[in-house]
């Protein structure tokens, strides 16, 4: 992985600046590319997701693969829900399947803390999901990138 190059908008975040990082993150997440998620990461970060903790980009590049080669057809939404200084706290949601075609769709808050190069140095998740119908399902747009036109999670009332 390249060097650690800032990644813009940096702290200290204003409303604006911290709904465009979570933006961001939200792109990245929908890439699906763990290598290319794992920039936006210090080289030390530490992550609690769930009941598993991770350290460092290398165990957020494994971690990502393993999620994403059991959560098919991945769709997330973040949503800003407070910023301050240096530290953002989102709110989200996202679809899956499973390899036998079940979906679920799992909510979550994330708390994050960010250096002085953008980077997130700390990563505190903790997400329930739940099964749901595939006529259940409110995230359909094409893999990847959520479009600038789709609701967004409030809008669904999540």
């Amino acid at each position: 992985m390249s060097a650690n190059l800032p990644r813009h908008p940096l702290p200290p975040f204003t409303p604006d600046t911290a709904e465009h990082k979570v933006r961001l993150a939200e792109d990245g997440w929908n890439s699906r590319d763990p290598e290319k998620v794992a920039l936006a990461y210090s080289p030390d970060t530490r992550w609690r997701n769930r009941a598993e903790f991770v350290t460092g980009r290398d165990e957020v590049v494994a971690f990502l693969t393993r999620k994403w080669a059991s959560e098919l057809d991945y769709r997330l939404i973040k949503e800003l829900w407070a910023s301050a200084g240096n530290r953002i706290a989102v709110r989200y949601a996202y679809e899956y399947r499973n390899d036998s075609g079940q979906w679920f769709r799992a909510y979550g808050n994330e708390n994050w803390q960010f250096d002085e190069q953008g980077l997130m140095t700390q990563r505190h998740a903790s997400i329930n999901e739940h099964p749901i119908a595939e006529s259940e399902r409110q995230f359909h747009w094409p893999l990847g990138r959520r479009p600038d036109d789709h609701p967004g999670l409030s809008d669904f009332g999540f």
